[in-house]
Parts: C-alpha cells; sequence; structure tokens
C-alpha cells in the first residue's frame, strides 16, 4: 500500500520561507521520481516542482528560482523548499508520484501566505 505524508505547511508573511516535506511508504522516490503540486481555490491543480529518480529537476516560470525540490534517499522523502513566498503562493500543497500509469497523491498541506 502506497502512503505519503506531507508536512510543513502554515501561515507565513509574505518574503517569508518554508519547507515542505512528502515521506513516502510503499513506493521509492528514487525509482519514481517526484512532484509538487498546489491548488488555490477556485484555481485548477498545477504542477509547481519535479524530480526524476536521477535527480532531474523542473520547475514553472512562476516559481523558478524560488523553489527548489530535492529528495532525501534513505529517508525515502521528498523536499519542497520555497523562498521569497508571496501572498499568491496560497494553496494546498500535494505530494504526488506514479508508478507505471498509476498517479499517488498525499492528503495535502495547507501553506498561507499573508501580506
Amino acid at each position: 500500500q502506497v502512503q505519503l505524508v506531507e508536512l510543513g505547511g502554515r501561515l507565513v508573511q509574505a518574503g517569508g520561507s518554508l519547507r515542505l516535506s512528502c515521506a513516502a511508504s510503499g513506493i521509492l522516490f528514487r525509482t519514481n521520481g517526484a512532484n509538487w503540486y498546489r491548488q488555490a481555490p477556485g484555481k485548477q491543480r498545477e504542477l509547481v516542482a519535479a524530480i526524476t529518480g536521477g535527480g532531474t529537476t523542473n520547475y514553472p516560470d512562476s516559481v523558478k528560482g524560488r523553489f527548489t525540490i530535492s529528495l532525501d534517499n534513505d529517508k525515502n522523502t521528498v523536499y519542497l523548499q520555497m523562498y521569497s513566498l508571496k501572498p499568491e503562493d496560497t494553496a494546498v500543497y500535494y505530494c504526488q508520484t506514479s508508478r507505471g500509469w498509476r498517479p499517488y497523491w498525499g492528503q495535502g498541506t495547507q501553506v498561507t501566505v499573508s501580506l
């Protein structure tokens, strides 16, 4: 059984930093890679960071230079380090991975950025 558990979301002031973590069981990030998505109220879920098992990363322009995704293979945990947070970064952040065609999602963690 695959489980993804995200931690780290909270209220933070604009300009601040935050690190989210996602621990996996039943699946290996070093084999399948991992992604972070976010969904703001009334908006579609969007990809904010991706990492392959080999460590290649990808970011959309909206977060490039401010967000960093990383893997700790010993802990089978993926992190999302976020800097220079903006109110528009407010969303529920989800960890995601896949095995073949089947995606797996965490429960989400709320990040709220205040002015």
